[in-house]
């Protein structure tokens, strides 16, 4: 049986920072003690790189914020991406925060600051070799 993609899924892709928004690589902070979407989504992939799909960053984060018990996010998983979400394209991380989100071939993710060998290489198409 195969993986089952989620709509907002990618594979080997590089999302690279929106036009304009070129600029050195911050943390997104948390505000009022609480993570934001773009503090989530950066803590959930950049300590876990090549482990979550969009998918599951996307759902988590949003499971999380709503405090969705685990016993029923798999059915709001299915409700969830039953309608159009907005995929890691329309993210803070990119056009604030300055990461590139990184898919490899099984969509797993991997962030990169703007300015590194790393992010510079995967903007012209050479994808890394993954560190597991």
């Amino acid at each position: 049986m195969g993986v089952t993609m989620d709509p907002v899924d990618y594979t080997d892709t590089f999302i690279a920072l929106a036009p304009g928004s070129e600029g050195p690589a911050r943390v997104p902070a948390e505000r009022g003690g609480k993570p934001t979407i773009a503090s989530a989504t950066w803590a959930m992939i950049h300590e876990a790189p090549y482990r979550h799909t969009s998918g599951d960053v996307i759902f988590t984060v949003w499971a999380d914020r709503r405090g969705v018990p685990d016993r029923e996010r798999a059915a709001a998983r299915a409700e969830f991406y039953s309608v159009g979400r907005p995929c890691l394209r329309a993210s803070d991380l990119g056009k604030a925060y300055g990461w590139g989100v990184h898919a490899d071939a099984a969509g797993r993710l991997a962030l990169y600051p703007y300015g590194s060998a790393e992010y510079d290489a995967l903007a012209s198409g050479v994808a890394p070799t993954a560190r597991r």
